[in-house]
């Protein structure tokens, strides 16, 4: 278990970054045979992707949700995301050309996404008594403290710069 940091902390990034949530929908409980492979393809991608850092990746969390999982991920740039999904050579290119041969669109599983463009000192983070997580875990973990003591006052001080 990941250990609890008492206090208030934030997120530093001074440099664009991307937001990328990407999430499977359950649309057919019964339907075994095509929601499970289409959850476990996500790991060996992840894995991929920790295990090459010169792809852009910076981090990211998992999550369960009622009808399926989702995954919130930081990335270097656009560019890096886009050269990650669209490159045949990738592992993203073999799970989606599987995905699409077996579930298609019959409907059973629900794929989709959201992205993000973020520009430097154009966001808010706040943990407190937090393990190190989210975006503090894909970029830099600091004390909450002065002006950044409130998220309000974090985007004021930031937007003012």
């Amino acid at each position: 278990m990941a250990q609890v940091i008492p206090g208030r902390f934030t997120a530093q990034m001074d440099e664009p970054f991307v937001v990328f949530v990407i999430g499977m929908r359950i649309n057919q409980f019964f339907a075994f045979s095509k929601w499970i492979p289409t959850a476990r393809a996500m790991s060996p991608m992840l894995q991929n992707l920790i295990q090459n850092p010169e792809k852009g990746f910076l981090g990211g969390e998992n999550f369960i949700y009622w009808r399926g999982v989702a995954l919130i991920q930081y990335w270097h740039s656009f560019e890096d995301l886009e050269k990650f999904a669209r490159n045949p050579g990738e592992i993203h290119q073999q799970a989606w050309q599987k995905f699409n041969k077996s579930i298609g669109n019959d409907g059973s599983v629900g794929i989709w996404h959201e992205t993000y463009v973020v520009q430097p000192k154009q966001y808010e983070a706040i943990y407190v008594n937090m393990p190190v997580f989210g975006l503090a875990a894909a970029t830099k973990h600091i004390p909450v403290s002065g002006k950044r003591e409130r998220a309000s006052q974090q985007l004021q001080q930031e937007a003012s710069l």
